[in-house]
């Protein structure tokens, strides 16, 4: 399987609580909920979309923890989000939960990263990533994500979690996909191109 990140991200790379006020204020954070009033039925369509690709999830502890208190309790079978949620297997990533009891839900054990190149290489399509900041930064200092689907919000923040941190890999990436919604949000989607390449202008 393909391992694919989709991220809501600001101008300036904060990636902490895109869904609502209190979704993470860890940190101090105070500035929760900024998706919101840049949403649209063309943004909507192109999560839907992403999601009908997955089969499976992998997911933080934090995004593990707002996903299993929400989307268990949508239950029309037709819902295009919370029926793969709820039916796919989900492989959740984290050191300080002992057990996991949404349905098709699995602890990994041992090294996450050793675990996601075992999952990588089961047959399917999509391994999914939503959100789960704290673990894209280990997929991405162990060069694990073959896909990036970015959803950059036109706003500044100054403070928060960083879609980037700094054990990630020099790479570059190729953009595969763009569209610009009419509220500006650019969705962007960007697959992994081999080494960082480099060279003088002029």
């Amino acid at each position: 399987m393909e391992l694919t990140v989709t991220e809501f991200v600001t101008l300036d790379g904060v990636v902490q609580a895109p869904g609502g006020p209190d979704e993470d204020r860890s940190g101090g954070f105070a500035f929760g909920g900024w998706v919101k009033p840049h949403f649209s039925d063309d943004f909507g369509a192109h999560v839907v979309d992403i999601f009908s690709r997955a089969d499976a999830f992998l997911l933080g502890r934090g995004t593990y923890d707002i996903f299993s208190s929400y989307w268990p309790h949508m239950t029309a079978p037709n819902d295009p989000i919370a029926g793969p949620l709820n039916t796919l297997p989900k492989y959740v990533a984290s050191t300080t939960l002992r057990r996991v009891e949404w349905a098709n839900s699995k602890l990994l054990e041992g090294d996450t990263a050793e675990e996601v190149r075992r999952l990588k290489a089961s047959p399917g399509r999509e391994l999914q990533v939503h959100g789960s900041g704290g673990l894209l930064q280990t997929l991405l200092a162990h060069d694990l994500v073959d896909v990036m689907h970015l959803h950059i919000i036109p706003v500044t923040i100054g403070s928060g979690r960083r879609l980037f941190g700094t054990g990630t890999q020099p790479r570059t990436l190729q953009l595969v996909a763009s569209q610009i919604t009419p509220k500006g949000v650019a969705m962007l989607t960007y697959r992994r191109a081999g080494p960082l390449q480099v060279g003088t202008m002029g």
